[in-house]
């Protein structure tokens, strides 16, 4: 079942111009000031400036008396437009094949087929929060069984993810405002002059009358977000994409015939991107169907790729997902991330060095959901910083761990606090209480004193942390630190952490 997500962007117009300007403090507040002839009045405001009682619609003159430290910037809505149609672009290589702008402050996605490759919709709604806000951009993401109630859901409700379970649709929207029914304003103004609150009032009065007087545009956007009728998303596309598509004057709807015609593509698209001088890395197969829905397949290689046998392969595998319902009228397979490829020439040796070639296993695993990855050294003595996760098929990275002590083979994702008897500054602990089970300390090695990186955060110019080596009495040796030196608070906690385990 198709299931839909809206990503609202509240603050794009001062969110773009933050991102402008780095250097401007996360303190001073931002309105963003439109004009219409001579008067002028506040089309955006940032955090900071709503708190100091700014608002939309003010007229800027009062906004600056308000506030004497307001940041006043003129409205440029082409930038800002700009601005979405990139994040937008962006979203399409990392979430989902089919993506859209929604409006002027937001995009929308499905994401049938792709949650189960992020771990869920939670997990999948969550990153996509984390990963708006690193970026400077404040979201409120949401997902819902129609376009609709996820666009309205996003914007009513203040919780950065919202999750509308499959079914409820009816009941999450009722009680939400007629403006996001996305019908034009004058139409919102006139229904709140009937005395019409609330999208459930409004759906739950006859058709007929609505109709008459407000032509089709009502009945038809109830009709979208309680999924009656499908509201196909046009996903946004490149100049420089490369797509090839075929249309079917009879829709079509067996396996083999989908897979003869997806063969077909491939080989078209492979002559386009050899042409070009390209190999693929994502490519998305859309398939609409003569209901007007949309279903899309995403395969993604760790290399640039245009091997016709081989990324076939890859969407024949996954083609039994297809659901033709009444028939397929159009297959499209759209090259979404290409890089360069060059030809490489085949050694003419008599005996040539075998290369043993991971990429088609990785191909399988990162297509299946499987995170493939690997890791590489970082310039960095604080453990948990001293390593990456790279791409699987990624060139080698130069440089490698150099430490005078070892290094456990695991290291714990955080470091957890423990309870130990130790006499301080520079004793190991006698014994160690950790997940519940005390163990005895038998042997111990260190302390290998670690120095904060002052360049990093200064609260780190003067932290410490002391390492041990441990062995319990069981024979486990782990690797635990003592926050602090011992001596000087300034230092650290003094408290005791576990961060490694031995092999």
């Amino acid at each position: 079942m198709t299931r839909v997500v809206s990503i609202y962007l509240p603050d794009l117009p001062t969110d773009r111009i933050r991102r402008a300007d780095p250097s401007i403090p996360a303190e001073q507040a931002i309105a963003v000031i439109a004009k219409s002839g001579s008067r002028r009045w506040v089309s955006a405001v940032d955090g900071a400036a709503k708190k100091a009682g700014v608002h939309v619609g003010m007229h800027a003159a009062k906004a600056q008396a308000l506030f004497r430290g307001l940041t006043m910037t003129d409205a440029d809505p082409a930038a800002d437009a700009a601005a979405l149609k990139r994040i937008t672009f962006w979203a399409l290589t990392q979430y989902s094949p089919i993506v859209a702008v929604d409006g002027q402050d937001g995009l929308v996605m499905d994401t049938e087929g792709a949650d189960h490759l992020q771990g869920g919709e939670e997990p999948m709604l969550v990153r996509i929060a984390n990963q708006f806000r690193a970026k400077g951009l404040k979201t409120r993401v949401a997902i819902a069984d129609t376009w609709g109630a996820a666009n309205a859901c996003a914007r009513a409700i203040t919780r950065e993810v919202v999750i509308v379970p499959r079914g409820e649709t009816v009941r999450a929207v009722e009680q939400l405002p007629l403006s996001l029914l996305r019908v034009p304003d004058k139409i919102v103004g006139d229904l709140r002059t009937l005395g019409f609150k609330t999208i459930g009032e409004l759906a739950n009065t006859p058709r007929a009358p609505l109709t008459l007087r407000f032509g089709p545009e009502i009945g038809r956007r109830l009709d979208h977000m309680f999924g009656r009728t499908p509201e196909p998303i046009d996903p946004i596309r490149t100049d420089e994409q490369i797509e090839v598509s075929r249309s079917f004057a009879e829709p079509i709807g067996a396996a083999e015939t989908i897979n003869k015609y997806v063969g077909r593509l491939v080989v078209e698209l492979v002559d386009e991107l050899q042409r070009r001088g390209l190999g693929v890395r994502r490519t998305d197969l859309i398939v609409e169907k003569v209901d007007g829905t949309r279903q899309a397949i995403r395969a993604g290689t760790a290399k640039p790729a245009r091997n016709v046998a081989w990324l076939t392969k890859l969407f024949k595998d996954r083609t039994e997902k297809i659901e033709p319902g009444f028939g397929i009228e159009k297959l499209t397979l759209v090259a979404i991330l290409a890089e360069p490829l060059d030809e490489t020439q085949r050694s003419s040796s008599l005996i040539a060095e075998e290369v043993i070639d991971l990429t088609p296993l990785i191909d399988l695993y990162g297509n299946r959901g499987q995170r493939v990855y690997r890791v590489a050294p970082v310039a960095s003595d604080v453990p948990e910083r001293s390593v990456q996760r790279i791409g699987a098929a990624s060139d080698p990275v130069d440089g490698a761990w150099v430490n005078h002590w070892k290094r456990p083979v695991r290291l714990l994702a955080r470091a957890e606090q423990i309870d130990v008897m130790a006499l301080m500054p520079d004793h190991p602990p006698v014994w160690i209480m950790w997940r519940g089970k005390r163990r005895k300390v038998k042997n111990a090695d260190g302390p290998e004193r670690i120095f904060g990186e002052w360049w990093q955060r200064n609260s780190e110019m003067a932290a410490v942390r002391d390492y041990f080596v441990i062995e319990d009495d069981a024979g486990e040796r782990l690797w635990i630190f003592r926050s602090g030196d011992g001596v000087d608070p300034d230092t650290g906690s003094h408290r005791w952490f576990m961060h490694g385990v031995f092999g």
